[in-house]
């Protein structure tokens, strides 16, 4: 893991009970999991961690801004979502020491902690309230996936490319959009149909009707968003 540390002590309690895996542990363990964590930055367009690596550890942000990406049979690079301060990355390393289902990599100057699973375990021993905890947040990671699936499976294309385009601002700004954000989407058409699971054309079709409905603008090499005519759009009434 190629990074750059800082010079300041690893993260206060205050700061892992900021992520709700964590937010209801008390002060003791807390401190444990600062103590045990590593700070971290990473330069722009450096890797956190590759498609592939073995995980053992996750990466809790602080600052900047993370892009998570694989790469197609085609060699394009797919972009799945971003991440930013308050979000984890690589947390399933804690749980199945799976390898990484993706690349990860600063698109900014970006600084973080590390924690490592060794470490965790040995934590979770002394304090059962974290793997408590641990399981109730990976119940809303699974209900979270399954309303992306629902958005996949129930409904029709357009709705769901909104919804996918109101998914990654809010990946970008965080809960609260502006109402007209700009976005830089780093997908092709083809790309994009992979995600939403629908052919190029069909994709084009749904690109257009969302321009049709003043939902979305392309200018000049960024998409501009009406996050209310998107919600509209992603939310059709029966």
């Amino acid at each position: 893991m190629a990074a750059e540390r800082p010079g300041t002590a690893p993260g206060k309690a205050s700061f892992w009970r900021s992520f709700p895996i964590f937010e209801d542990l008390g002060p003791q363990t807390l401190a444990r999991i600062a103590a045990a964590a590593s700070p971290q930055r990473w330069a722009a367009g450096a890797l956190l961690f590759q498609r592939g690596d073995g995980g053992d550890y996750l990466v809790a942000l602080d600052s900047g801004r993370v892009r998570l990406a694989i790469t197609t049979p085609q060699g394009r690079e797919l972009t799945l979502r971003h991440a930013g301060p308050g979000d984890l990355l690589g947390e399933m390393a804690l749980f199945d020491a799976q390898p990484r289902s993706a690349d990860a990599v600063a698109a900014v100057a970006t600084a973080g902690h590390v924690l490592h699973r060794a470490a965790f375990r040995q934590i979770a021993d002394l304090d059962p309230a974290l793997m408590q905890g641990a399981a109730r947040w990976l119940c809303r990671r699974l209900r979270e996936t399954t309303d992306q699936l629902e958005g996949i499976v129930l409904y029709n294309l357009e709705p769901r490319l909104a919804r996918f385009l109101l998914f990654t601002l809010h990946q970008i700004h965080g809960e609260s959009l502006p109402p007209h954000p700009a976005l830089r989407l780093d997908l092709s058409q083809s790309d994009l149909a992979a995600v939403l699971g629908a052919s190029r054309p069909k994709v084009n079709g749904a690109l257009h009707g969302l321009r049709h409905a003043g939902a979305i603008r392309p200018d000049g090499g960024v998409i501009l968003c009406d996050v209310a005519a998107l919600r509209l759009i992603a939310e059709p009434a029966d």
